[in-house]
């Protein structure tokens, strides 16, 4: 009799405990969000950092908390991102932060500069080097909280209709090139376009523009620059690593209950690391169908590389010099930047050197 009493009791208690958690769940809001890409549909990988997000943010909250995706000229357009977030157009977008460089240089540290970090280097400065904090209190200007949400790895030189041997075949070129690397590249002679990326291919057919740059083999092929622009230039020295963010509004961040605030953080650490694992893996085969399909790819001389950098050198210290906002964050960046490039030199550089050049043939 007491052990029926027990078993009864005991099965009261797990049907107490299934009640209990849906309970527990509905004590939770439903929240509806809309985010704005810069990105068409067509690049997954890109465009897909944010449905990778909103997917996890989705399953766990038990569709609690939704996150709707529209891409890039949808709601606005693709460079208009940062404005439709800081005035709540959208509670998030999702964007590459040098495109706004033409408000304040200082929105390029969030996502590349020109000689700037690797992928990891820049991830190891966002979340444990003090960029975060230093970044998070510029946007707060902008009514921004920002999250990193993907990496592209070190993406590729450009497309160019001619070859570009030396620094004087640089002057006069209309390139699309995004951030602030147009502003290097102008004292070089080129004049810079930026233009959102579905634009791009109609611009190099028409001959609005002679070169572009966009990301890497992958993205490049699915946006068909190649038939247009045969000559394919490596490396990307302005984007050795380009952060892509998460914008989300500040006003609807803090509408937001704790437990959505962890999970919207641990969605968007999963987007910026699964973003940079897609790449790794498309960008090898797309490069050799590129080659394949007749592009030509080409470093860019050494020459070409000094003068640049030398370039990039004075705007520092050109815009450091006028932007207290800009001083600020460079300061530590370039501080931050020594010290890695340092380490990585023994060995990242050295393994890499090796497997290379270094394994006997077999």
């Amino acid at each position: 009799m007491e052990r029926r009493s027990f078993l009864k009791a005991a099965g009261l208690g797990v049907a107490s405990t299934a009640v209990a958690a849906p309970a527990i769940a509905q004590t939770m809001p439903e929240v509806k969000w809309r985010l704005a890409s810069s990105f068409p549909k067509s690049l997954d990988t890109i465009y897909g950092g944010a449905e990778v997000m909103a997917k996890r943010v989705a399953e766990a909250t038990d569709g609690k908390f939704q996150i709707r995706v529209f891409a890039g000229g949808e709601i606005v357009p693709g460079l208009q991102v940062l404005d439709a977030v800081s005035n709540n157009t959208v509670e998030a977008g999702h964007t590459v932060s040098y495109y706004y460089v033409g408000k304040d240089a200082t929105f390029g540290f969030d996502a590349s500069m020109p000689f700037g970090m690797n992928a990891r280097q820049q991830n190891a400065w966002l979340y444990h080097g003090g960029g975060m904090e230093l970044m998070r209190a510029f946007f707060k200007n902008y009514n921004i909280v920002n999250f990193p949400g993907g990496n592209t790895g070190t993406q590729m030189g450009g497309w160019f209709r001619k070859e570009i041997k030396t620094v004087e075949d640089m002057k006069g070129l209309k390139m699309r090139i995004g951030g602030y690397a147009g502003k290097v590249m102008e004292k070089l002679g080129v004049v810079p376009q930026q233009i959102a990326g579905g634009d791009i291919y109609p611009s190099l057919e028409k001959g609005t523009i002679d070169a572009a740059e966009w990301v890497g083999p992958y993205d490049d092929e699915k946006l068909a620059f190649y038939k247009v622009a045969k000559y394919y230039y490596y490396p990307g020295w302005w984007e050795g690593g380009p952060n892509v963010s998460f914008l989300v509004n500040d006003k609807a961040y803090d509408a937001l209950p704790k437990a959505y605030k962890a999970v919207l953080e641990a969605a968007c650490a999963e987007a910026n690391m699964d973003m940079q694992a897609k790449y790794d893996v498309k960008n090898p085969e797309a490069l050799k169908r590129l080659i394949a399909g007749g592009a030509q790819l080409r470093p860019y001389s050494k020459d070409i590389m000094v003068a640049c950098y030398k370039a990039a050198q004075a705007t520092y210290a050109e815009e450091a010099s006028r932007n207290p906002n800009f001083k600020k964050v460079y300061e530590h960046w370039s501080a931050f930047l020594a010290d890695q490039v340092s380490w990585f030199r023994v060995a990242e550089a050295g393994f890499d050197e090796f497997m290379r050049y270094g394994i006997p043939k077999k």
